[in-house]
């Protein structure tokens, strides 16, 4: 396997999607290629970054104002008992 097709296949090496035949492929790649490792070891930590900044909850007064301004109800919120 060369660079070209370990980086084409590294999201579905990170997704667990390909066969175990090729999923060793790359591994092998990896360990002995610095520059694609270094892309796999960054995608690996932007995906848990990305995961880690997506479970943090938005304030629900920030919520309300974000729907006010673009004109959405929010459910379980009546529109005539909204204060404002």
């Amino acid at each position: 396997m060369d660079c070209n097709d370990a980086i084409h296949q590294i999201y579905h090496y990170l997704d667990g999607v390909l066969t175990d035949e090729k999923r060793a492929a790359i591994a092998r790649h990896l360990d002995f290629c610095p520059p694609c490792s270094g892309g796999y070891h960054f995608e690996v930590e932007l995906r848990i970054l990305i995961a880690q900044k997506c479970r943090e909850e938005v304030p629900a007064d920030l919520r309300r104002r974000i729907a006010e301004a673009i004109g959405h109800e929010l459910p379980g919120t009546d529109a005539l008992t909204t204060d404002r």
